[in-house]
């Protein structure tokens, strides 16, 4: 029979009708954002800021990064060629019939009228500087060289017959295009790539999409994976590279790690209640996690538009922060008999609003940082506990409105503890412990390695990385993270700007700091390069007496100069539309809204980015693009800001407790999770751990949750012993949580997890010291 007490303690009628209908929006919400799939995303790049202030240096990234997104290159070999060239053809046929590449080739499918062509009419355009130079300086010079080209028995065959290119100029435009890497052509136009006594066949594949699109980089790899298997049993090897391979390991290993880590810590949770608590229906303590994680998700996908599997992943500790709501009113059932749901309520509710608006604020103040990866799991925390909060207080107490017994031995343990601690503090005064602790704090603090590397962020897998570099070694491709933008005011211009850049990166080439480079310059001269070189044609008739030796007359030598004379200078457009300029035709951004044209150029095999040091200092419009090195100095930026603003969140929790305890009782419940934060910063330097972006974000975090049970032991609702059994539940459930993020593969989510774990350790270890004081008034 239930009491006028308990009656008059029962809420609002109409308070779980509003939750239900709430909770109806939320899983029609949820099903018309996941009604195309899971609006889940990998692309690592989506949690970092752009970096780009302009449009077109965003476009310039965007054209960077596109071959490492959509690309996928694969090595073949085997003992026997024949059975090498069988595997490689049923190779190539799997992907093209497999509906997830826009392209995929393993032999060279050249137009060759086409190149012959483009050789022809735009030749002027493609010679190269140096032989430019030569040919108006040194036209003697030029036609000996031509000669001993003709008689040098190893170089390839030109595309331009010889008797339409008898000065080779067209031959020489064709042997001066830059080739990297050991890649070459055989007469069957198969692409293959010789390493000792080894011929691995290559194919090149570009998918539909980019490497982050839905589960298409799963479907690429179990492709991979399934082809491997196959060449493997017939004694062949298979080598693959490309950014989907990586894609899909951190999109797989992200998801299996966020499920197990939720459902770990989520079942071992529900066995300890049920252990403690000997009843299944506190089993129903998970529905706050279910309904957190459907709101935080929700949250994310409304204002990003999807949600990041790394997201996911530290969400996934938020199974231990939500299921404290319900153990704050749970665990008066030691002392609170008869134990009724609401009337546990309404005497922590109190507690349960301050512990949520502090958590909030704390997450909040994240938000507010220039990095998306913050941003976002911030949102995602902070839309996750009002869920989970409001389930706690408007579902759970009539789901478990029923009496509790639970297990008495912690309550004993408890008591123990606290009468342990306070002989400790009788025998030892808190003045000297304080200090030891500062002390403790102090050695470790100064040996913590402040770092952050993009490279932590990314969950490698070794054998796709092996495979990469052997690929990089045998194909000699070497592509860096580093480029050049160069802006001008027309084509011309901007060539000679790149031609200027080239000279300076030819240097370094020679001095093997730099493999090469692929600038818009080696392809095309500027249009007065190629009026000034049309002048300097007729100096060729002059000089043109060892072909005349050689029994080439003097009307072919005529005819052909005249036809030179009446190709019209090539614009920059025209070159890059014919098809020998396939590899730079990314570098073109073309022309701007005012009026400016702007190119790249890419490098390939650098040693040392301090090589490229000061190379955009000396030419106008030419700027040195690194993303990276441009990342770990906002990382650093990043670390300060996050700071400062988790200083402006404490001052507003601090004001915020200032309410219910007046600033004594503030600052000792304040103290407890910046001294937690600061012990877990110093055990991190005492374990030689460095304090990455997401290490500061855990420590940050801690100075949230911590409050909670500082809180919890302030205002000691059933007797201190309880207090302390409720933190300690609580704390347990936060590192079966935050500890299992120590084991996962990213260095940064396991840096996270480290730091959590041994700040809300401090915490729970403090927490006692935030009750009230004898000296403090009621």
């Amino acid at each position: 029979m239930t009491s006028p007490t308990d009656e008059a303690l029962k809420p609002p009628a109409w308070l779980l009708p509003v939750f239900l209908l709430a909770m109806l929006v939320l899983v029609g919400v949820t099903t018309w954002q996941w009604r195309n799939g899971p609006p889940v995303t990998a692309n690592l790049l989506e949690l970092l800021p752009s970096g780009a202030p302009d449009a077109l240096e965003a476009l310039a990234e965007k054209r960077m990064q596109e071959p490492l997104n959509r690309d996928l290159m694969l090595l073949l070999r085997h003992a026997d060629e024949s059975v090498a060239e069988a595997l490689a053809d049923d190779l190539l046929r799997e992907l093209e019939a497999s509906g997830l590449f826009a392209s995929a080739r393993g032999s060279l499918e050249a137009d060759l009228p086409a190149l012959r062509r483009q050789l022809s009419e735009h030749r002027l355009a493609l010679l190269g500087s140096e032989a430019r130079q030569t040919l108006i300086g040194e036209p003697e010079v030029f036609v000996e060289q031509r000669l001993q080209r003709l008689y040098a028995p190893f170089d390839g065959p030109s595309l331009v017959p010889i008797e339409q290119d008898w000065f080779g100029i067209a031959e020489l435009a064709q042997r001066q295009l830059p080739q990297h890497g050991n890649v070459q052509a055989r007469a069957d136009g198969r692409l293959v790539v010789a390493q000792g006594e080894a011929r691995w066949h290559l194919i090149h594949a570009r998918m539909l999409g980019n490497a982050f699109d839905d589960d298409r980089p799963l479907q690429v790899a179990d492709l991979i994976d399934g082809a491997r298997q196959r060449i493997e049993a017939a004694h062949g090897e298979l080598l693959a590279a490309g950014g989907v391979l990586h894609a899909a390991h951190g999109q797989r290993q992200a998801r299996d790690e966020a499920s197990l880590i939720g459902s770990v810590s989520l079942l071992a949770t529900l066995a300890m209640l049920h252990l403690l608590f000997r009843t299944p229906r506190v089993l129903l303590v998970a529905l706050p996690v279910l309904v957190g994680a459907m709101t935080g998700a929700a949250a994310c996908i409304g204002l990003f538009g999807q949600i990041h599997v790394l997201t996911l992943v530290l969400g996934a500790s938020l199974v231990g922060v939500s299921i404290d709501f319900p153990l704050h009113y749970l665990s008066k059932s030691w002392t609170l008999q008869p134990w009724r749901s609401n009337r546990a309520l309404r005497l922590t509710l109190p507690g349960l609003g301050l512990a949520l608006a502090t958590n909030v604020i704390g997450y909040l103040a994240l938000a507010f940082t220039p990095f998306p990866a913050l941003t976002q799991v911030a949102v995602f925390s902070a839309a996750g506990l009002i869920g989970a909060f409001a389930c706690a207080t408007c579902l759970l107490p009539a789901l478990i409105d029923t009496e509790l017994h639970p297990w008495p031995a912690p309550v004993r343990w408890a008591d123990r503890w606290l009468r342990a601690r306070a002989a400790l503090q009788r025998r030892i005064a808190m003045p000297w412990l304080l200090t030891a602790f500062m002390l403790f704090c102090l050695g470790g603090v100064v040996q913590a390695d402040f770092k952050d590397d993009l490279r932590q962020w990314i969950s490698r897998d070794p054998a796709l990385q092996q495979q990469a570099e052997r690929i990089s070694e045998i194909t000699g491709f070497q592509p860096t993270s580093q480029y050049f933008l160069v802006r001008a005011g027309s084509a011309d211009e901007l060539l000679q700007r790149q031609q200027a850049l080239a000279d300076e990166l030819d240097n370094l080439v020679a001095d093997r700091q730099l493999q090469g480079y692929l600038a818009l310059s080696q392809l095309a001269a500027p249009e007065t390069a190629q009026a000034n070189l049309s002048i300097a044609l007729p100096q060729l008739l002059q000089s043109s007496a060892p072909l005349l030796a050689l029994g080439v007359s003097e009307a072919q030598l005529q005819a052909e100069l005249t036809q030179l004379e009446a190709l019209p200078p090539v614009p920059l457009d025209a070159v890059l539309a014919g098809p020998l300029a396939e590899p730079w035709r990314a570098l073109w951004l073309g022309r701007q809204a005012d009026g400016s044209v702007a190119g790249l150029i890419s490098l390939q095999g650098l040693r040392d980015t301090a090589a490229l040091t000061g190379l955009d200092e000396g030419i106008e419009g030419v700027r040195l693009v690194d993303r990276p090195a441009e990342l770990n100095q906002l990382f650093a930026a990043t670390q300060r800001e996050a700071a400062l603003l988790k200083l402006a969140a404490a001052a507003l929790i601090f004001a915020l407790l200032c309410l219910p305890f007046g600033w004594r009782g503030a600052l000792r419940c304040l103290s407890v999770p910046l001294l937690a934060a600061l012990g877990s910063l110093a055990c991190l330097g005492w374990l030689g751990q460095p304090l990455t972006l997401f290490g500061l974000f855990g420590l940050l975090l801690v100075t949230a949750i911590g409050v909670d049970y500082a809180i919890l032991m302030r205002e000691q609702v059933g007797g201190p012993a309880v207090s302390l059994v409720g933190t300690l539940l609580a704390a347990i459930t936060t590192w079966l949580s935050f500890g299992l993020l120590g084991l996962s593969s990213t260095p940064a989510v396991s840096n996270f997890g480290l730091a959590v774990s041994l700040g809300l350790l401090f915490a729970f270890l403090l927490a006692p010291w935030a009750a009230q004081s004898q000296s403090e008034p009621s």
